[in-house]
């Protein structure tokens, strides 16, 4: 709400500048709920059917805002699962929204999916899931999947939500949350077209960046011998009449240093730095989620330029392994008890070697069924086949030249989604609630 306590955006097209201010309703007064399913992934397949189903975790991990059947991989309800007493009305509709009724992270709690295009398919909506329909079609198809993750009615699916370890929302919770909307549908539209623009642009970005990480995942696997081999497919000239690489062992080819064990009473607000698993983000290290301790606590080793950051212990077994080597910006740093660095001799060619089948293997083997974290001196046992250092160099400074180019592929979409989000804030209104 402005100063004059009237429901208007702070950014507004101009065509749209004098018009009136948005209309503020009750969600249940817009949208009704319907009949969903509970079928368990049990109950789909990806081969064949005639129904396909929207389960929650494909909400959460894979399905856009926007959801055109055209462009998503969605599971079938098997065949022998009877579906006749399924009423016509509970199918999915374009302009349908989709909410997840739980999840683990408040970010996620009530996240959402609006339908825009189905090419008459025939579609449910299904396990642990929320379908809302309009009653009057007040908003035009596309603004409803901008709306939902606008900040001020993300703000109030959080506070409607209700769990410990697993947060929900009802139908009921959710029909309390106020929903805002210019009545002009022209410029719903305006709004919905301009952030899809703009989403259309992350995902140009996000494929290349996958195409780039495709590139290097080839690249690697010519430029280190395939399991069982001890030379390359691919080999740079100079280095082709030089033999065969040898077998050694992680602890052949660095050191590891321990992680800093600390209470919430060493936290400060400023101090050392301490690296955890949040900090390793797409195999670079990330400041944005940042813990301190006192300087003055027992049994921290202070992390250099060059260093491995490795997760040896998590909660999630899919994040033990992963690592990112440490930038020569780095602050006064150390890390945390759930972490190792590896402090190598060729650190930059090490680091490649930790990008490779060959390590992801060693870490799965490793951790085996049960255990959730990579002990030590087991993992200075791993075993690789690698070259002389000129060889080595060569390599790393080869692979290192195309994740430079990843990195500023992945600041470039960083960039563009903090665009976005200061867009959302400008396009739709912050009420109090």
């Amino acid at each position: 709400m402005n100063k004059d306590n009237k429901i208007v955006p702070k950014l507004r097209f101009p065509e749209f500048q004098f018009s009136k201010e948005w209309i503020l309703e009750p969600f249940s007064e817009i949208y009704s709920f319907l009949g969903t399913n509970s079928f368990t992934r049990d109950n789909l397949n990806y081969r064949d059917g005639n129904i396909k189903n929207i389960h929650y975790g494909d909400i959460h991990t894979k399905f856009n805002s926007h959801f055109d059947i055209t462009k998503e991989i969605v599971p079938f309800v098997n065949l022998d699962i009877t579906v006749e007493k399924i009423k016509e009305e509970f199918f999915c509709k374009e302009g349908d929204i989709i909410f997840a009724d739980a999840s683990e992270d408040l970010a996620d709690v009530g996240k959402s999916i609006e339908i825009i295009y189905l090419n008459n398919e025939k579609i449910l909506s299904g396990l642990h899931t929320l379908l809302a329909r309009q009653k009057d079609s007040k908003l035009r198809t596309g603004f409803g999947g901008h709306l939902f993750k606008s900040s001020s009615i993300r703000t109030q699916i959080q506070k409607e939500s209700q769990g410990a370890k697993v947060l929900g929302i009802s139908a009921t919770r959710l029909s309390n949350i106020s929903v805002y909307y210019p009545e002009n549908k022209d410029e719903q539209q305006k709004i919905a077209s301009c952030l899809s623009s703009l989403d259309e642009l992350i995902a140009a970005h996000t494929y290349k960046l996958e195409a780039l990480k495709d590139h290097k995942k080839g690249l690697m696997q010519q430029l280190f011998p395939a399991e069982g081999e001890t030379v390359p497919k691919l080999r740079f000239k100079e280095f082709e009449g030089d033999g065969e690489w040898v077998e050694t062992t992680l602890n052949k080819l660095g050191n590891l240093i321990g992680g800093l064990t600390y209470s919430p009473n060493d936290i400060r607000n400023e101090g050392l730095l301490v690296l955890r698993s949040s900090n390793i983000q797409n195999g670079l290290i990330d400041l944005n989620d940042c813990v301190y301790v006192t300087t003055e606590v027992k049994g921290a080793n202070l992390i250099q330029p060059n260093d491995i950051l490795i997760c040896v212990r998590n909660g999630s077994k899919s994040l033990i392994g992963k690592n990112a080597i440490i930038p020569k910006d780095i602050p006064f740093a150390t890390h945390g008890a759930f972490m190792t660095v590896f402090r190598a001799y060729q650190p930059s060619f090490i680091f490649q070697l930790f990008q490779t089948d060959l390590y992801s293997n060693q870490v799965k083997a490793d951790l085996g069924a049960t255990i959730n974290s990579i002990n030590g001196s087991n993992l200075l046992k791993y075993k690789f086949i690698v070259p002389q250092p000129n060889e080595q160099q060569k390599i790393a400074n080869f692979l290192s030249s195309i994740d430079d180019e990843i990195a500023a592929q992945v600041q470039k979409i960083e960039g563009l989604k903090e665009h976005k989000k200061g867009l959302m804030q400008g396009l739709f209104p912050v009420i109090n609630e």
